[in-house]
């Protein structure tokens, strides 16, 4: 009992996380910011790879890789500009961007199922 209290006692706590600052101007980060929200507000639920591929699309001059992307997402997610979602599909996990007032994907993609399911058996 005495060995697991000095264990216990003798462990650091872990250090506070500094909060993420994008490294760019802020007439940048206020572009960059509102180009990512709407394609996620447009798009729906997006993996980063999907995400960098729109912007890729859209054209952001002033993001030159996918790491400053992430950075950025980051940074919006800490000041709960976007949320992120857990999609798990079989043993695999995938992590998704969007905005706050945004639908779960899984609610409207098995209501379009059952919609044109139930067609089918009218006609």
């Amino acid at each position: 009992m005495f060995t697991t209290v000095v264990k216990y006692l003798g462990t650091k706590p872990k250090p506070a996380m500094k909060a993420l600052e994008p490294r760019f101007r802020p007439e940048q980060n206020q572009t960059i910011t509102r180009a990512i929200f709407e394609i996620l507000n447009e798009h729906g639920p997006l993996s980063v790879a999907q995400t960098w591929e729109r912007v890729q699309e859209v054209g952001v001059k002033d993001l030159t890789s996918k790491t400053q992307m992430k950075t950025v997402l980051r940074w919006m997610k800490e000041r709960q500009k976007l949320k992120q979602i857990c999609n798990h599909s079989g043993p695999n996990k995938q992590f998704l961007y969007t905005t706050w007032f945004a639908k779960p994907p899984t609610v409207t993609q098995t209501r379009s199922v059952e919609v044109k399911s139930s067609r089918k058996k009218a006609a």
